[in-house]
């Protein structure tokens, strides 16, 4: 399927970019920025902020739209929340957005290497914000509660696409876990967020009645953007959403009372992240 002209990257470069670049190389730790293979790397590295991946670039999930590696991941690295840590000092970060592959095969999901990480970074960086992308822990609430005892600002629990689609797409997860995740990520002082692609096989009465699901469980920032096929192994893109369309799914977001609304061809799950705390 030939791509319309709105769907181009500019080739990652300047000054910022190769900082931010070299950093996150010297310091070893994967980004989801690179692992997924992201449209915005330049532009977020540019501004001085990345996703930094925990628990190793191999993930315990085979969903059939993710660049990252699936496979038998690594054993935690237990030095990595300081290395995180020192990292977001080094980049001089104020917000810090931490994400993990999933990891089915620890007791927790990795829920309390999440703790570890974002604890390090506050202590390291008490000015510095975190938000946390998180797997769905398999429904382990206790992890999630333990978890959520931790500084954060912003925790982010992505539902991807609508339910029809999961067995197709993501055949581990479950819709009304993730939704019942969100639900008890609720906490005063911390903002839920979900995001979505599009063009997988949707339609829009779907996506609407996802982005009201998404309300009720009282999140407040939703990020919507292009599905982009990572290579041909994976699911094929099925349509390319006009930039008209993702603004009329922006302003329904608006309607249903979703604080935030990134919508656009590129937006991605940490896409203009710094902005929404």
């Amino acid at each position: 399927m030939p791509k319309p002209s709105w769907i181009r990257v500019k080739a990652p470069s300047g000054p910022d970019f190769n900082r931010t670049r070299d950093l996150i190389h010297q310091s070893g730790l994967p980004t989801i920025c690179e692992s997924a293979l992201c449209p915005n790397r330049a532009e977020c590295w540019r501004n001085g902020t990345a996703t930094f991946l925990l628990l190793g670039d191999v993930c315990s999930r085979h969903c059939s739209f993710c660049a990252v590696k699936a496979g038998r991941p690594a054993a935690p690295d237990a030095l990595e929340p300081e290395r995180v840590a020192e990292a977001v000092e080094k980049m001089g970060l104020k917000h810090a957005v931490l994400t993990s592959v999933a990891r089915d095969d620890l007791p927790d999901g990795g829920a309390s290497h999440f703790f570890a990480t974002v604890n390090a970074v506050k202590k390291r960086n008490p000015s510095c914000t975190v938000e946390i992308l998180v797997p769905d822990f398999q429904g382990n609430w206790e992890a999630l509660a333990h978890l959520m005892k931790a500084d954060i600002a912003i925790l982010n629990h992505n539902l991807e696409t609508v339910p029809r689609l999961y067995s197709r797409l993501r055949s581990q997860a479950v819709y009304e876990r993730s939704l019942e995740l969100l639900r008890r990520a609720r906490r005063p002082g911390v903002k839920t967020k979900s995001g979505i692609m599009l063009g997988v096989g949707e339609d829009k009465e779907e996506v609407l009645s996802l982005m009201e699901d998404l309300r009720k469980t009282g999140c407040s920032i939703l990020t919507i953007g292009q599905y982009l096929q990572p290579n041909r192994r994976l699911h094929p893109v099925v349509r390319y959403v006009s930039i008209e369309e993702f603004d009329e799914y922006k302003g329904w977001g608006k309607q249903m009372g979703f604080d935030c609304v990134e919508s656009a061809p590129f937006v991605r799950s940490s896409y203009h992240a710094w902005k929404q705390v």
